[in-house]
Order: C-alpha cells, then structure tokens, then sequence
C-alpha cells in the first residue's frame, strides 16, 4: 500500500507565518509522500486568505519559479472559527491515507513526510514529534526536552499530529464541543488506544504567546487548565478560564 500525507493546517490570522510554513513544508518533504495541503481559514481579518490564496495559485501553475510548488497541490477552504471545526473541515476532503495535522507556527524536520510514513509502515497509526522552541529561556528547554518521551503529559497539538485516516475515522474526530484542549482529547483517545509514537526528531515551535504572556504566567494558566481537566471540568469552563487569562 502506498501511504501519503494530507497535510491540514487550521489558521487564524496567520499572515505573518504561513507562507514561511508552506515553503517549509515543501523544501523539506518528497511529492510523492504529499497527497495534498489543506489550509482550513477560520475567517482571518489580516489578509492570510488571500497569501494563501496567492500560493494555491502559483502551486497550480506549471511555469512557477519554483518546481516544487506546482508538484503539490494546496487547497484553501473557509470554516467557523474553532480548530476542531477547522481540522475537521480539512479531514472532510483529505485523500490521504495519513493525515497531519500542523499548526502554522510549527516547522516539522526535515522529511517529516517519510519518518511519518515509515511509522505507519510499521503499525503505529498515530503520534508527533518531540518538540523545541525556538526560545533559549531554560524551562522551555527543559519542557522541548523532556518532549521525547512517551508520557502522556508531555503532549500538546504544537508537536503535530499523524494519524491513520481510518483510525480518525473510528474515533470520530475531533471534539467539536471543544474550543481549546482539542488537541488533548484526541491525544487521550490515542493513549487509551496504546495508539502513540513520539518520533525522535525535532519540530520547532514559535515561543511567542510565551513571549506575550510571560513564560512563567502562561505555563501556569496552562497548568491550570490541564488540572481543571483532570478534575472533570466541561468543556465550557475551560473555555471560559483560557479565554479570561489568555485568549
């Protein structure tokens, strides 16, 4: 069977670092591994539709500068606003038989494509990478390390997401009732599964609400949600908490 990657990437307000991403993700993967890259708007107010918009394009013409750009093809689509909502839009017309989810501010390594496609190769039907941010303050050190390991407290949806589309399928997708900690709940679903492989290479991730908040507020907001999970908080509550100290 040949594997191949649908590749969704949810976005809101994004015009500073998608196209960055995409041409990331295409200098460092093979064609032949990319079924396609579905970028999933949850109606943007700083122009990232229409960079997007320019890069489907010029992705669909022969005569680009750039030959790789014409040898994947990149769709745009609109949704409600919501990372569940949007990834499951995305999921809605994926044709590969692998599908990635990635945040915009998340630059996978080099031939992700081809480390995730050997893991499925090998029966493991989901997982990430480990993760590193691009930011050299000490405890964001100590959290990118202790990424590599397989505990299930070291997750989160900045380390992208691969799985099988028949066991998303299975699992139903993403939450929908959840505006945050999405990510989380399919993570669990996973885990309970014995479904989860960490890949040993780094993915770097932008530092910059961390920059925004303070490192040390912000990890305890996050903290605080995670706890409020685990004592049984809806998914209402730990929206209401993150949109006050964070959003």
């Amino acid at each position: 069977m040949k594997y191949q990657l649908s590749i969704i990437i949810p976005i809101l307000n994004e015009a500073e670092t998608i196209e960055n991403l995409l041409n990331h993700l295409l200098k460092n993967s093979s064609k032949e591994n990319i079924a396609e890259i579905i970028i999933v708007d949850g109606r943007s107010t700083d122009g990232s539709q229409d960079i997007v918009s320019q890069f489907c394009a010029t992705s669909k013409d022969p005569e680009s500068s750039s030959g790789l750009m014409s040898q994947v093809k990149t769709v745009l689509l609109d949704s409600p606003k919501g990372r569940a909502k949007q990834m499951n839009t995305g999921f809605k017309i994926a044709t590969g038989s692998i599908l990635y989810f990635l945040h915009a501010d998340s630059f996978p390594p080099k031939d992700f494509d081809q480390y995730i496609v050997n893991e499925v190769e090998k029966g493991n039907q989901a997982g990430c990478f480990r993760l590193q941010f691009d930011h050299r303050h000490w405890w964001l050190r100590l959290a990118s390390w202790l990424t590599q390991f397989d505990w299930r407290a070291c997750r989160g949806g900045d380390q992208s997401q691969f799985i099988a589309k028949t066991l998303f399928e299975d699992i139903g997708g993403f939450d929908e009732n959840y505006i945050i900690y999405e990510d989380n709940i399919l993570i669990n679903e996973l885990y309970k599964r014995k479904q989860f492989k960490v890949i040993n290479k780094k993915l770097i991730t932008s530092a910059r609400r961390y920059k925004q908040h303070g490192i040390w507020k912000l990890q305890y907001h996050f903290w605080t949600i995670y706890v409020k999970k685990w004592f049984g908080a809806s998914s209402n509550e730990l929206y209401a908490y993150y949109k006050k100290h964070i959003a």
